[in-house]
């Protein structure tokens, strides 16, 4: 629910100011508060340990990385579109297990797969009266899922090792705060960060939400399987149609086109991690 309230805030705050501010304010706000949390609450002992090395590398795929093409893809395609095609995560597990672990999937995986193909087919379907966008956006969404799934596979490695979510949380998002500062910096992309002011009670918000969503995914990692945990956090895109339908009605069209594109890639993703 987090994550598909903060596609809807991040499209509307769109209009004011560029994602790069977004994604900034987010990063800053979640390593402020956490750092305070942990220094208050929690012994600094806990990072000198080996599960931090998965923590910083997974900072350095997600947030970091993911957040900037999954808010360009909302900004793009629309977050209606680019929540349900991120959603394809498992899909990029299944195939990294199958080519470098050796899994070999029955065919419920292979009924899932396709079902969510098609409803990434469906959810991206031109709709009458919209924007023009390209197919090519379509990869912002899609590369935001592959390093998910990637990301989420050190971050479980590394709370075996230490679980504690809330020092994994601060590490990994200190992690991407200082890739995507330094990124900024060497691309010369400090100028996108000025904006209309209208942005900031939504992109503000958004940062509180993306922080606590953040937050719950490593506890619900350190508590639960990947297998089980990364498909239950991609049903967001049943959240984000919804909302978009409540709440961008001036701004996107929700058709049932949409809405059984995104029941689809939900119902595939149940049938590949059903156990």
């Amino acid at each position: 629910m987090a994550w598909g309230s903060e596609a809807i805030l991040v499209r509307r705050g769109a209009r004011y100011a560029s994602v790069v501010l977004a994604a900034l304010m987010g990063f800053v706000l979640s390593t402020v508060v956490l750092w305070s949390a942990i220094w208050l609450f929690i012994p600094l002992s806990l990072l000198y340990t080996r599960g931090t090395w998965y923590f910083i590398i997974s900072g350095l795929i997600q947030p970091a990385i993911v957040r900037f093409l999954h808010y360009t893809g909302i900004v793009r395609l629309g977050a209606s579109r680019a929540g349900p095609v991120r959603s394809v995560t498992p899909l990029f597990a299944i195939a990294i297990a199958f080519s470098f672990l050796g899994e070999r999937p029955d065919a419920g995986v292979y009924l899932g797969s396709f079902l969510s193909v098609i409803g990434v087919w469906l959810t991206s379907s031109r709709r009458e009266g919209e924007s023009e966008w390209k197919a090519i956006h379509l990869a912002y969404p899609l590369g935001a899922a592959f390093l998910t799934a990637i990301s989420q596979n050190f971050r479980k490695t590394g709370l075996l090792i230490m679980p504690n979510p809330y020092v994994a949380t601060a590490v990994t998002i200190t992690t991407s705060l200082v890739v995507f500062s330094l990124s900024l910096v060497v691309t010369g992309q400090l100028r996108t960060l000025q904006g209309d002011r209208k942005c900031l009670p939504f992109y503000g918000t958004a940062a509180v939400v993306s922080a606590t969503a953040q937050l719950l995914g490593y506890i619900a990692l350190a508590k639960g399987d990947v297998s089980v945990v990364v498909p239950l956090i991609n049903t967001n895109p049943l959240f984000i149609v919804l909302f978009s339908a409540l709440f961008l009605r001036d701004l996107e069209t929700i058709n049932a086109r949409v809405a059984a594109g995104a029941v689809l890639i939900v119902t595939g993703i149940a049938l590949i991690t059903y156990r």
